[in-house]
């Protein structure tokens, strides 16, 4: 992995984070979790480049983004989409994930993330916010949320980036 400057970095987010999803992983040495996931947003807020990412309440990996000041984001080149599809499909409660998806883990800037990504961000906690009926304000995007099964949104300063 080389470490690079944000200004570098040359890729579609609309692509990248909505179409071919990413790995949110958060937690440190043998006590962490992922997951995939396709909500999340690149930006600048608080004086700093920033990522939004967004987990749901009853996701495993909730409970790790709580704990965890550090947080990483771990995207893949196309061709890796099975990756993205078994951490999507299992729970990292009863799945060793890493190991069912062949991923090999290591850390970085204190988070821990994956070998076989093409980009890596490390991510400091900044800011966690229930994402709940009451906040939303357009009816159509409440009819996401059938079961009311909410999101919490949490922002994160970008501490890292490395490519692969």
């Amino acid at each position: 992995m080389q470490r690079i400057n944000l200004n570098q970095l040359e890729f579609n987010p609309f692509t990248v984070i909505g179409e071919e999803n990413f790995l949110l992983t958060a937690g440190v040495d043998s006590d962490w979790n992922t997951m995939t996931a396709g909500w999340g947003a690149l930006g600048y807020v608080w004086n700093a480049p920033a990522v939004f990412v967004f987990v749901r309440e009853q996701r495993y990996t909730l409970s790790f983004m709580e704990r965890a000041d550090i947080f990483s984001l771990s995207f893949f080149p196309p061709e890796k989409k099975d990756i993205l599809d078994f951490c999507g499909t299992v729970s990292g409660r009863d799945t060793d994930k890493a190991k069912g998806a062949g991923l090999t883990p290591f850390q970085v800037d204190g988070a821990i993330a994956f070998e076989e990504a093409n980009l890596i961000m490390t991510c400091q906690k900044l800011s966690e916010t229930v994402i709940d009926g009451k906040s939303m304000i357009d009816e159509s995007v409440k009819r996401l949320y059938p079961q009311e099964d909410w999101h919490r949104m949490f922002i994160g300063r970008i501490l890292g980036a490395y490519i692969n």
